[in-house]
């Protein structure tokens, strides 16, 4: 079942055409990536799916009706823009977002307790904003986006600014949610991150759908045919190299006619980063 069906979005700036008749579904219990190049249209797409513009033409549903202001009380959506009222105490910022978010207050304090404690920056409470760094801002921005327990979880670029150790600390903590029954659109330029956790995938350019579907199937229809042959030469060296499948056989002959052992031959999976790369040149 679909969370979000897009249909047929288009929205227009004046002559500028944002989002050309785009049509998608994001399935519900999924982690979800939404790509494209800067300037695309996805953060319009997904100022439309939170109500914060309307779309020109077309409409979004949401668990099956079209999205209304009551719904947007179930998505969490951490923005690319980044923002938190810089002379505020830390735990009173995020016990202000929770409770716009429909919390109360006791139970909001006892939430973002433990959230604190799981990100290590319980210390930071009574702390003054203006005194984080930029990935400890970061990290109570996420908490506050997911501490209500949204049904949908929108995450623009979430792991901007973090350093690998925190980065892989937001990776698991989505992986935690979606095992949860969240469902997560994860916006991002960082392929690996699309590789580690999206099941289904939409690659929007110049406004316009390009590709969507599951990660496998994108990779079978769009990566090259390749396979890798690992062999040992007389010199007693391991080797590799990549070949066209159906010239395997041909390959194998060559190298065994060499004297050459071979060690293995398998598939190679195409990397979602030259999907990428190959499919938006071929839109250019």
């Amino acid at each position: 079942m679909a969370i979000i069906e897009v249909q047929n979005v288009t929205k227009t700036f004046g002559p500028k055409v944002a989002l050309d008749h785009v049509s998608l579904e994001i399935p519900e219990g999924k982690i979800f990536g939404l790509l494209g190049p800067n300037g695309a249209g996805k953060s319009t797409l997904i100022r439309i799916i939170n109500r914060i513009t309307l779309a020109t033409e077309g409409q979004i549903l949401f668990q099956g009706h079209p999205i209304t202001e009551e719904d947007v009380a179930h998505i969490g959506y951490l923005p690319e823009e980044r923002g938190l009222y810089r002379k505020m105490k830390v735990g009173e910022q995020a016990m202000y977002l929770a409770q716009l978010r429909g919390m109360s207050a006791r139970e909001a304090a006892v939430e973002l307790k433990k959230w604190f404690v799981r990100f290590d920056i319980a210390d930071w409470w009574n702390k003054k904003v203006e005194e984080l760094s930029k990935g400890m801002a970061q990290k109570v921005q996420f908490i506050t986006t997911v501490v209500h327990r949204p049904s949908l979880m929108i995450l623009d670029e979430p792991f901007s600014g973090f350093d690998p150790v925190n980065a892989e600390l937001i990776r698991k903590e989505i992986l935690r949610l979606k095992e949860e029954g969240a469902t997560i659109i994860l916006s991002t330029h960082n392929m690996e991150s699309v590789e580690a956790l999206c099941e289904n995938i939409a690659l929007i350019n110049k406004g316009k759908l390009v590709v969507c579907g599951g990660t496998d199937e994108i990779r079978r229809q769009h990566g090259e045919d390749n396979a890798e042959i690992e062999y040992t030469d007389t010199l007693m060296d391991r080797k590799s190299v990549v070949v066209p499948r159906a010239e395997v056989n041909e390959k194998l002959t060559e190298l065994i006619g060499l004297g050459y052992t071979i060690n293995s031959f398998k598939e190679v999976i195409p990397r979602m980063n030259d999907i990428f790369i190959k499919l938006v040149t071929e839109e250019e």
